[in-house]
């Protein structure tokens, strides 16, 4: 799984070449930052453990040996598209997989090990918020593989793929303005739900690539990684290390590295 020849052309589920706002040096791991992912949870129980608190959505424990079937071996005509995390696979859960599941189209998105510019914190943290939370416009989270190296997300399939690749295109019609209208509203609404939990989110990473379509052109939103809580009470702000995409992120945030409630919603409001 480390080399994956993700297939960007014919794929309109492709993720964005985007840079996160991380420098290069910073992609490799200090030996602090492997101290503290070796107190994260390493299989399914303690992820479970994890989750009591506050998990309000049932999710599906795979092994990897299922992911193998789910993906016919993650094979590279599979292959939706892919980016710092990771490879994407279309696959598909049939009803004699385990007993009780029903057939269902999904993504799964595979951890690239070594190779990824994401790591084990942000795979969990996308286990824990999309754990926590559902919303029509919000990419639903089916499971997760937590098995020895291996760290896989497993999502609905959305089969119109992202925002960014039906405008982009040169083989899609243009979106008409009163679907990218619904659109814009959908991802709004995605964006409302979040700040207005009652444990507010911070996306920060509001952009195209991660709004993505079902096939009557809903808007949801996905790839969790760089989530983390809001300000609860009179707290006005959260202070973070500067994370996201170049373009996308508020100036204010990018200099401060604070995240002013009201700011982070107008600004990705804005894009």
């Amino acid at each position: 799984m480390g080399n994956c020849l993700c297939r960007w052309e014919p794929s309109i589920y492709r993720v964005s070449s985007n840079a996160k706002s991380e420098s290069p040096k910073d992609h490799s791991p200090s030996e602090k930052q492997r101290r503290d992912d070796s107190k994260l949870p390493s299989n399914p129980k303690e992820v479970e453990d994890l989750r009591r608190d506050s998990a309000a959505n049932p999710l599906i424990a795979f092994t990897f040996e299922e992911l193998k079937i789910i993906t016919g071996n993650f094979r590279q005509d599979g292959v939706l598209g892919g980016g710092g995390f990771g490879c994407v696979y279309k696959g598909l859960i049939s009803e004699d997989l385990r007993e009780g599941l029903q057939p269902l189209a999904v993504a799964v998105k595979v951890h690239d090990g070594d190779n990824s510019y994401q790591g084990h914190r942000e795979w969990l943290a996308e286990v824990i918020f999309l754990g926590q939370l559902s919303h029509p416009n919000l990419v639903k989270l089916i499971g997760y593989c937590c098995e020895d190296d291996h760290r896989v997300l497993i999502y609905e399939y959305m089969a119109r793929g992202s925002v960014e690749n039906n405008l982009f295109s040169r083989v899609l019609l243009p979106l008409p303005w009163s679907t990218r209208m619904k659109i814009a509203f959908g991802a709004a609404k995605g964006l409302a739900f979040l700040h207005e939990a009652e444990k507010p989110v911070i996306y920060r990473d509001f952009k195209t690539s991660n709004i993505l379509l079902d096939l009557e052109y809903n808007a949801k939103l996905s790839d969790f990684g760089l989530a983390k809580d809001g300000p609860v009470g009179d707290k006005s702000h959260v202070s973070t290390r500067i994370m996201g995409t170049y373009g996308y992120a508020a100036p204010e945030y990018i200099m401060t590295a604070l995240v002013l409630f009201f700011l982070n919603f107008s600004q990705e409001g804005n894009h």
